[in-house]
């Protein structure tokens, strides 16, 4: 049987040819890059972080890697505690050691690239309550390798656990493990909302309609800049975004697969959150910049944008923000 490939909205290519691979390497020998800055690493808050069920959290692990907190759930995005990725170092440390993260409930997996999904680090968090969730044809995958309690989902599913509402929402992206495999699994992003809104507290006396809420969260995963972040900002009402801001030079070569620092800040005013949260850069040296340029160009979008400076909230490793709920309609 013929398996199925996927595609991106519009079957818009990211596929790249040998000749192209190898101007990209030769242009790579060429520059001189200055790689001092790193990402600062925070004395995590373990304590606190071990016994929170309640506030909604968000510490940043490093690259693409979030331990969130919400409703109640401990949850990890695209895991990754590798010392190295291929023939590169990790740059910067994990923001907690895997050994320290309280129990996790769920890990969400954005795509199969192994700077997204890495077995080692899953197999260390998972545990008998811990529910996998996957792109649409990378069960079969993560059942071969243990992992019995996995859900697959399709662009725009929505799925409930415990009192989250889970989407799987659309990016412009593609997936290789092996030579065999492109594209043999899908690729998108995630938006989190509370499944249950009427069991939070009513705001305002007069107000009994509104209810303190969670923020609703997106987990942008990977991507090149594409109309689906319109139509996400079109049909959630989204208050963080986690935006992917780095490994775009040379431009010519990964535009069509991941967004530069002035795309990531329109992607952010796309999808219409409050706030964002910047992500993937600085911690593999996955593309040609440097940790430093990807801050520095979304610091002069931001400027250009005319956005306040409290629009966007950089982490270090290791490092918490404790999101407070708001008074909003129920549902919304």
């Amino acid at each position: 049987m013929a398996k199925i490939r996927y595609n991106n909205i519009d079957n818009v290519s990211t596929d790249k040819t040998l000749k192209e691979f190898r101007q990209w390497r030769e242009d790579r020998r060429r520059k001189k890059k200055d790689y001092t800055y790193k990402v600062p690493n925070h004395p995590p808050r373990l304590d606190y972080l071990a016994g929170n069920r309640l506030e909604t959290t968000i510490t940043w692990i490093g690259h693409s890697t979030f331990f969130l907190q919400y409703e109640g759930l401990n949850i990890i995005t695209d895991p990754i505690w590798a010392r190295r990725l291929g023939f590169e170092k990790r740059i910067g440390q994990p923001g907690i050691p895997l050994a320290d993260i309280p129990p996790i409930d769920l890990i969400l997996i954005s795509h199969s690239h192994y700077d997204h999904l890495h077995i080692a680090s899953i197999r260390k968090l998972y545990r008998a309550g811990t529910t996998i969730v996957v792109p649409a044809g990378l069960k079969r995958k993560m059942l071969r390798k243990g992992f019995p309690n996995c859900q697959e989902m399709q662009w725009w599913q929505e799925i409930t656990l415990g009192a989250v509402k889970l989407t799987f929402v659309p990016t412009q992206h593609w997936t290789r493990r092996t030579p065999f495999d492109t594209n043999s699994s899908h690729w998108g992003g995630y938006v989190l909302q509370p499944s249950d809104p009427q069991k939070h507290p009513e705001g305002e006396e007069g107000k009994a309609q509104h209810k303190l809420l969670p923020p609703n969260l997106y987990f942008a995963g990977d991507s090149g800049f594409f109309p689906g972040f319109k139509e996400i900002g079109r049909r959630f009402k989204l208050h963080v975004a986690l935006m992917p801001i780095g490994a775009y030079e040379p431009e010519w070569f990964m535009n069509s697969q991941h967004v530069n620092p002035e795309e990531a800040v329109q992607a952010f005013l796309d999808v219409g959150a409050e706030l964002m949260i910047p992500m993937h850069f600085g911690t593999f040296r996955l593309a040609d910049d440097t940790a430093r340029e990807a801050l520095d160009r979304m610091e002069q979008a931001r400027v250009a944008q005319g956005l306040g400076e409290e629009r966007i909230h950089t982490l270090g490793y290791g490092e918490t923000l404790v999101v407070q709920p708001e008074e909003r309609p129920a549902g919304k």
